[in-house]
């Protein structure tokens, strides 16, 4: 019996088209629950999945000071991340809750 062998599953792999990209992102500013954080994990994945060197060149920021801010780890500046969504070619708005 072959073994089974596993990898760690990577979402930005599966974000192709960019309503794939919006529809991800919606969703997990939805089930955020207000963590900052949380989004930006999930900007960091949209952003990958775009190439973060190209988001880098687009935002004027470094790879390295994009992939922090987007980690996860920590909350971003307001400014980047209406930086990166331009460069993501996200529009940011606001619906009635």
């Amino acid at each position: 019996m072959p073994k089974t062998s596993t990898r760690p599953y990577d979402v930005a792999e599966h974000l192709r088209t960019p309503r794939e990209m919006a529809l991800y992102l919606d969703a997990c500013i939805e089930e955020s629950d207000g963590d900052a954080a949380f989004i930006a994990k999930a900007l960091g994945d949209v952003a990958r999945a775009q190439g973060m060197s190209k988001v880098a060149r687009e935002t004027g920021l470094s790879r390295e000071s994009l992939y922090k801010s987007l980690s996860g780890e920590r909350e971003p500046d307001f400014s980047t991340v209406l930086k990166v969504l331009k460069a993501l070619g996200i529009r940011f708005h606001a619906i009635p809750a």
